[in-house]
């Protein structure tokens, strides 16, 4: 501790201790950056990695190569794919929750599905890919966000007698 502040106030007199050293060596909220993983010694490693996401319909295969950041989605760029800055901000997540972003490119085939799907499909690809390459130092961030779950709910079947899963025909009384 290295300043000490006095408050007075008319009759009142505080010691509040300030730290200003440096940063808390723990915290609950955030995950290590990459420069407090360089203090402990421990830095990802980066390695090539594959693997399969799903969501509703869609099926994303992905592979992440080290790289500068480049982002190939059925041979189109990131953001020719996925106009949308909500879509890529998700399938950019698990890059920013591990610390990694630039450190990979992401060669993805995404068949089925909407956007929606293809987006949350890609999310948990590149997460698992993350996963792979480096269990020890990105899975508990990984895990801790909620990127390595599947999302499973998918549609529900059309039932015999309704219009749709539960929608029934109109009633009439006479």
């Amino acid at each position: 501790m290295s300043d000490i502040t006095t408050e007075t106030s008319d009759d009142l007199e505080l010691e509040v201790p300030i730290d200003t050293e440096g940063p808390v060596a723990y915290t609950s909220e955030t995950n290590p950056t990459p420069e407090q993983r360089a203090e402990t010694g421990r830095v990802a490693v980066i390695n090539p990695a594959g693997a399969v996401g799903r969501r509703k319909e869609a099926v994303a295969r992905v592979r992440l190569v080290p790289g500068s950041g480049n982002w190939t989605v059925n041979g189109k760029p990131l953001d020719v794919y996925f106009p949308n800055k909500v879509h890529q901000q998700l399938v950019n997540e698990p890059f920013v929750v591990a610390g990694l972003e630039g450190s990979y490119d992401v060669i993805a085939r995404i068949n089925g599905g909407g956007i929606t799907g293809q987006a949350g499909a890609l999310q948990l690809g590149v997460a698992r890919c993350l996963n792979a390459a480096d269990e020890e130092a990105n899975r508990p961030g990984l895990k801790k966000a909620g990127l390595l779950t599947r999302d499973a709910r998918i549609k529900e079947r059309k039932k015999a007698g309704l219009k749709k899963a539960r929608k029934a025909p109109q009633y009439s009384k006479r």
